[in-house]
């Protein structure tokens, strides 16, 4: 998921700003100012747009653009209201879990025009150009990198557990952190997922329990066309990982999202993590942990052997409220091209959008090697799409984290959380 969090704040002051001062988008001499929002803000990202940024007004002096980072728990707020305000943004991060709604909306430009002659087309690798053009060929934003999941894990303090190497498995993972965890010594065993978009961990672990019967296609459905909640596998999938929260993880974690466990393993004081690859740029830059003591692993699997990659990707679109479209493009092409590109995907540990890419080194060694593990053994770790483009994911979000917050204080029974989940999506497809 991917970071200290930025420490720049954005209010609604800001954005009523930003509306007011919208028409100021052209300057008398002809020079352009684009409004860029990102979403998945930390301060070394930031820097690191920043000067791809700069490098893009060299080449293009008529053109300026301000980069605006609101803290990542705020942020998709925050552009959301951005985007109903109808002014104040060019540029922004979309993600695979915000271009839905956002679409559906009328808030986002279809590039497809923009971008028709675009040369840099011919770069991007099968999985960037699919999900740039989508299912109906329109363009509502190109990616930037992939995440996958993966396992960081403690070395030093498995070996002093007893274990000969990181878990394979959910059972593994649960045996293994609640050997390490010892609050006495401000030890835990994993950072667990309690807040912020806790449903994405709970889910990776009901497709891994039913992946023998997983529609890859659309990896909240078996090939039965029953929705997975509905398996009995699941049942026995949420048990397994909601006993990591009360065997094996910090009290605190009821409400952890991603800095807080990102932080928590960081910092040294979890001994497992399941995150995205972006994390490795920040754990590197960790000051309580040496490199010798951490690594990552392919994503767990379940009973039968086999676990589920879902493909999560987010990248730069354009506002359909922008008055400069063609410069938005200009500035998306610019940081979709090999150079900048790898630049991005390399300094946020990102899977790389361009072809060229993938014969660096960057991507064969240290931390990546559990991503060349999962990539090598498609039959173990299957590649499947999950449905965050639906219209409703947003309020998926919502209603998922809220109800795996009732179970972690009691309120929901683990089988109540599964029905109600399978009577939700069930219903959503019978709406389409």
């Amino acid at each position: 998921m991917r970071k200290s969090r930025a420490t720049a704040a954005i209010g609604l002051s800001v954005v009523t700003g930003l509306a007011l001062s919208a028409c100021a988008g052209g300057a008398s001499d002809g020079t352009v100012t684009l409004q860029m929002v990102e979403s998945l803000t930390n301060p070394a990202r930031t820097e690191v747009l920043k000067s791809l940024i700069a490098d893009f007004e060299a080449d293009n002096p008529k053109i300026k653009v301000e980069l605006i980072s609101p803290p990542t728990d705020q942020a998709d707020q925050k552009i959301t209201q951005m985007l109903q305000s109808g002014s104040g943004v060019d540029v922004l991060e979309v993600r695979d879990i915000t271009v839905g709604p956002f679409s559906t909306n009328g808030w986002l430009d279809d590039m497809s025009g923009e971008l028709e002659d675009w040369k840099g087309w011919d770069d991007l690798t099968d999985n960037a150009t699919k999900y740039a053009k989508g299912e109906d060929g329109k363009v509502y934003y190109v990616p930037y990198g992939f995440y996958g999941l993966s396992l960081f894990y403690r070395t030093d303090l498995i070996k002093e557990a007893g274990f000969d190497g990181p878990p394979t498995s959910w059972d593994d993972l649960l045996e293994q952190a609640s050997a390490i965890q010892d609050p006495s010594k401000n030890q835990f065993g994993y950072a667990f997922r309690g807040g912020t978009n806790a449903n994405s961990n709970v889910v990776a672990a009901i497709e891994a329990y039913v992946a023998d019967d997983l529609d890859t296609e659309n990896a909240f459905k078996l090939t039965s066309g029953d929705t997975i909640f509905s398996a009995p596998e699941a049942l026995d999938a949420v048990n397994t990982y909601f006993d990591l929260f009360k065997e094996a993880s910090p009290p605190s974690s009821v409400a952890w999202g991603y800095p807080e466990m990102v932080e928590g393993f960081s910092n040294g004081s979890t001994a497992f993590l399941l995150q995205d690859p972006e994390v490795i740029a920040t754990v590197e830059q960790s000051e309580a942990i040496t490199a010798e003591q951490w690594s990552t692993a392919p994503l767990l699997t379940g009973p039968t052997g086999k676990a589920a990659q879902p493909m999560a990707t987010a990248g730069w679109g354009t506002a359909a409220s922008s008055e400069h479209k063609a410069e938005a493009a200009k500035l998306i092409e610019f940081l979709s091209e090999d150079k900048q590109a790898t630049t991005f995907a390399q300094e946020n540990s990102l899977v790389p959008i361009v072809k060229s890419a993938a014969d660096s080194d960057f991507y064969k060694t240290g931390p990546w090697a559990s991503y060349v593990t999962m990539n090598e053994n498609p039959d173990t770790y299957l590649s499947v799409t999950q449905p965050r483009g639906s219209s409703w994911w947003t309020e998926w979000i919502q209603k998922s984290d809220s109800e795996i917050q009732q179970v972690l204080i009691g309120q929901l029974t683990p089988e109540k959380l599964l029905a109600g989940w399978d009577e939700y999506w069930t219903e959503k497809w019978k709406s389409e």
